[in-house]
């Protein structure tokens, strides 16, 4: 059996890599078949194909292959990616400034960063990119389509956009990459002097804050805004996380912590992968206000740990719509001596309850994936209402070049905020009608 796979790889000299030691006693006969069928394809297109072909290119591109079978979340990181991907987690990158998702076949933004070149170019929640610089995205690795649209700072680049809710006629919009620098937390209004107001309701002491993703300091500027809210005598607070994509596990478990004291936050599944947990403590937990906390269709993973948390505590009622189902843990891992990267969805988060999160392939609506709003406080935007909810936020927090913000006084009827507020006040009344203790 070993020499029949040394002349079946010829001069390819892959046998070490592919197949491990012992491999060839392994019971399993079909294992040894599929592989040897992998390993004579490789063959016979290095051999045979009409042009010559880059072994390591075809190398690479059978693993896209496979990885691209497993779900949208797994990806093959070649070495000049790995860059790109540490990036991701930071606040300091370069490109347009957009979160994006593929998991229904198009490239999708799920947000574009407040403040970033996408934003003030007009890109939304949404949005499908079809094509960049002339080149059509359709049948395009996403991890390719990502390189395609990032690049050094001051270089435009040219993308051809779908708006959401406008039909099916595409525009072409030039965005000049920018080295993106900014933070992930917004108030309500800008004072005169560019700083955030977080007091949605003054005389009523409802605070409002904005978190548009996860990043390594969002959970600092969330510590932050409600502490001043608190030293100004909040009474209610409401947690925006429309829209946002997620980011980092252990950012979103900080923040469950500032408003949780006890309890489990959120577990971490897997065939292989031992369950993790992660518990709340009392230290820096703030008062126990009334709190509402928003999400939309775009609200996707590191969002939903955060909603999934405080609603199964009965810490927050979450107000919306359904949130995305993301809830798919990756691993990365590394191959070989080249600097190349797997990252393999390895587990899945679990909220409190046991629920599982994440929206596998085969969900249907009816399925228990994602953050359902509370009864009562489901409130789904239209196609037209959620595009002009996008417009709203851009106007609101999209910074010019002078470095004011665009329309301060963007007004769009919210009904998602309206039925946090009108929550927030019907509790506030049961709390000033309760009989105080003697």
């Amino acid at each position: 059996m070993h020499s029949r796979i040394v002349t079946c790889l010829s001069c390819l000299c892959l046998f070490c890599v592919l197949i491990p030691a012992g491999f060839t006693d392994d019971p399993s006969r079909e294992q040894y078949e599929l592989m040897r069928l992998f390993v004579e394809s490789f063959q016979q297109i290095e051999t045979n194909y009409v042009t010559e072909v880059d072994r390591r290119e075809l190398i690479e591109a059978a693993i896209r292959g496979m990885v691209r079978h497993l779900d949208p979340y797994s990806a093959y990181l070649p070495p000049e990616t790995e860059r790109r991907f540490t990036q991701s987690v930071d606040q300091r990158f370069g490109g347009i400034g957009v979160h994006v998702d593929t998991r229904d076949g198009v490239l999708r933004v799920m947000s574009p960063l407040p403040g970033s070149p996408a934003a003030r170019a007009g890109i939304r929640s949404g949005d499908v990119i079809l094509a960049v610089n002339g080149t059509s995205l359709e049948n395009v690795d996403p991890q390719e389509a990502v390189s395609m649209i990032q690049g050094p700072a001051g270089r435009p680049v040219r993308l051809l956009i779908l708006h959401a809710g406008e039909g099916e006629k595409p525009v072409e919009l030039t965005v000049e990459r920018e080295v993106i620098q900014i933070p992930t937390v917004y108030g309500i209004r800008l004072r005169d002097d560019d700083t955030w107001d977080f007091m949605y309701a003054p005389d009523e002491k409802i605070g409002y804050i904005h978190l548009s993703h996860f990043s390594r300091m969002s959970a600092d500027e969330v510590r932050s805004a409600v502490s001043g809210l608190v030293d100004d005598g909040l009474r209610g607070l409401i947690l925006d996380l429309r829209s946002n994509p997620g980011g980092l596990l252990d950012v979103a478990i900080e923040i469950c912590d500032l408003f949780l004291s006890e309890g489990l936050i959120v577990s971490v599944r897997g065939r292989n992968v031992d369950e993790q947990k992660w518990l709340a403590s009392a230290e820096g937990t703030f008062p126990d206000f009334p709190m509402a906390v928003l999400v939309n269709r775009y609200s996707a993973s590191a969002s939903e740990v955060v909603s999934a948390a405080l609603q199964d505590h009965g810490r927050a009622v979450v107000v919306g719509e359904r949130t995305w189902g993301k809830g798919s843990v990756q691993n990365v891992i590394r191959l070989g001596q080249g600097g190349s990267r797997l990252k393999l969805t390895m587990a899945w988060y679990h909220r409190p309850s046991g629920v599982n999160i994440h929206r596998s392939s085969e969900a249907t609506e009816d399925d228990d994936w994602g953050v359902r709003p509370n009864p009562g406080l489901e409130c789904r935007f239209t196609n037209e209402q959620f595009r002009d909810w996008a417009l709203s936020v851009q106007r609101r927090e999209v910074f010019l070049e002078d470095g004011t913000a665009g329309d301060r006084s963007a007004a769009f009827e919210d009904i998602q905020m309206n039925a946090a507020l009108a929550w927030l006040r019907e509790r506030l009344r049961e709390t000033a009608a309760a009989p105080s203790d003697p």
